[in-house]
């Protein structure tokens, strides 16, 4: 059974993002006390028609601005780990990217003290809920 944390300010904390054709979602976590991640909150939401038609990369720059923004009020002025799995991601913030859009979402993230580490989806816990289909409960 796994059961939500309590926000610890004094710990370090981890996003974990990810989008699908029809959803977004995100997990924030903390090191519990025998240093496995725990989950304090847990946020999906699914793709309006226009957003469901964006590109990957769009998507998933969305679902980590979108995940930030959530989290904000634990987060803001604290460093935080994103873990994506879509690796391009983990570059944006040191290229300039060549849309308009993807170039305003790298400047939206870098409001915020994060790394960006590539997690395989597989391996990616927030995976699960951006996969529920649309059919799903």
């Amino acid at each position: 059974m796994i059961f939500l944390q309590i926000i610890a300010y004094q710990k370090p904390f981890s996003i974990h993002v990810d989008a699908s054709d029809y959803a977004v979602a995100g997990i924030l976590t903390q090191p519990g006390d025998e240093g496995a991640e725990c989950p304090v909150e847990f946020i999906s939401s699914k793709l309006n028609p226009t957003q469901a038609k964006w590109s990957t990369i769009e998507k998933e720059t969305y679902a980590t601005i979108w995940a930030l923004k959530k989290f904000r009020k634990w987060i803001f002025g604290k460093p935080a780990v994103v873990y994506t799995d879509h690796n391009p991601i983990t570059y944006m913030t040191h290229a300039a990217p060549e849309s308009a859009k993807l170039m305003r979402r790298a400047l939206a993230i870098q409001e915020y003290d994060v790394t960006f580490h590539y997690k395989m989806g597989s391996k990616n816990v927030a995976d699960c809920l951006s996969r529920l289909g649309p059919d799903d409960s």
